[in-house]
């Protein structure tokens, strides 16, 4: 089964983030603009290292923004590291075209904004970690992970990753 059947039959549909122009280094679809000079990913050799990923709605709206552990509870930061996620498979298909190129997740780095308190972020990471465990099995979908707490993400963003991904 391809990926992309996979994604259909899990109701889920990527966003279009458009093509990236290495070139002039520019995308008006990529949202990660709106935070600084980045583009969002790298190639080299098999290993594509993507830029960091939130959980932006389609119009830019942080989804669950907040603190989690305060103004969000786990389950909606859950939900909202799986948003992430999503976003992030939009990011791969920008990079390389095809989803069913990615040989394995290598590692995800997460950020939680976490309340002084909350002491439990790995539980949100688990939004995106089951994702791509759904989407692409346990031996491709499951990769190294370091989850951390920290005070506050741009544009009050519950949560934030950056992964790495062996792709042929």
């Amino acid at each position: 089964m391809t990926v992309e059947k996979r994604l259909r039959e899990l109701g889920i549909e990527l966003p279009d983030l458009g093509t990236w122009d290495s070139d002039c280094g520019t995308d008006e679809n990529y949202y990660g603009q709106n935070y600084g000079r980045m583009k969002p990913f790298h190639r080299t050799g098999n290993i594509l290292v993507l830029s960091g990923h939130v959980p932006a709605l389609p119009d830019g709206t942080p989804f669950h923004p907040g603190r989690v552990g305060g103004d969000v509870a786990v389950e909606n930061a859950y939900h909202a590291a799986r948003l992430a996620g999503i976003n992030c498979l939009a990011g791969i298909k920008q990079a390389i075209g095809d989803l069913d190129r990615v040989v394995g997740l290598i590692r995800t780095l997460n950020f939680v904004a976490s309340a002084p308190t909350f002491t439990e972020p790995h539980r949100v990471s688990s939004g995106l970690s089951d994702l791509f465990a759904e989407v692409f099995g346990p031996k491709v979908g499951i990769g190294c992970r370091a989850t951390i707490g920290v005070m506050s993400l741009a544009d009050n963003h519950c949560f934030e990753t950056w992964m790495d991904l062996e792709v042929r």
